[in-house]
């Protein structure tokens, strides 16, 4: 089983925390990665930049029915929900916000759940809320994978003790373990593929 899609959460102290997944995920990932954070209305080219400076793979802000590309990072953009379609790219939603938040984690997790299933990987970083637990759930229930950063690591320890709460997560893991395991995840399902 390959898994195809990456979707990441975070909110207070988010970005830094994402900045630390991609440095561990190296430069040569065989998955797209979705990335929502709670964020003000700051420009989109502001926050790619930021971005790609701790990572090798190319970081776009995500516009509305963009292909989904293995290897990619797409944020997703101020004020919109973030929404994966069935078909493989990505829509988007002025819709309510969701606890508050939109981009809503839940959205963007609960869609890439119904769209990837079992090809799924979810992850929830630090955060001052519960957005992202019931979506992560939902990719657990799916058959996918959860990851969570152990509260202890968390700039907020809410967002990821709810997740904890929420599901039964496959791994929880200090914030500096996360992009390194799950590089090993991503290489492991495709050599076994390749085998």
């Amino acid at each position: 089983m390959n898994y195809d899609l990456v979707v990441i959460g975070g909110s207070w102290g988010g970005m830094r925390a994402v900045e630390a997944v991609l440095r561990g995920l190296g430069e040569d990932c065989p998955a797209a990665v979705v990335v929502a954070l709670h964020r003000g209305t700051e420009g989109g080219a502001r926050l790619s930049g930021l971005v790609q400076r701790y990572t090798t793979l190319p970081v776009r802000e995500v516009e509305d029915k963009d292909d989904l590309q293995s290897g990619t990072v797409y944020l997703a953009p101020s004020d919109y929900h973030t929404l994966i379609e069935s078909d493989g790219t990505i829509g988007l939603s002025t819709e309510e916000r969701v606890r508050f938040a939109r981009p809503s984690i839940d959205v963007l997790f609960r869609t890439a759940a119904e769209a990837y299933r079992e090809r799924c990987v979810g992850i929830v970083l630090t955060g001052a809320n519960d957005d992202g637990a019931d979506g992560l759930r939902r990719i657990k229930d799916l058959g996918g994978v959860a990851i969570v950063q152990d509260p202890g690591s968390a700039e907020r320890h809410e967002m990821p003790a709810a997740a904890i709460a929420a599901t039964d997560a496959d791994v929880v893991l200090p914030l500096g373990e996360i992009g390194l395991f799950l590089r090993g995840l991503l290489r492991e399902t495709r050599a076994r593929d390749l085998a």
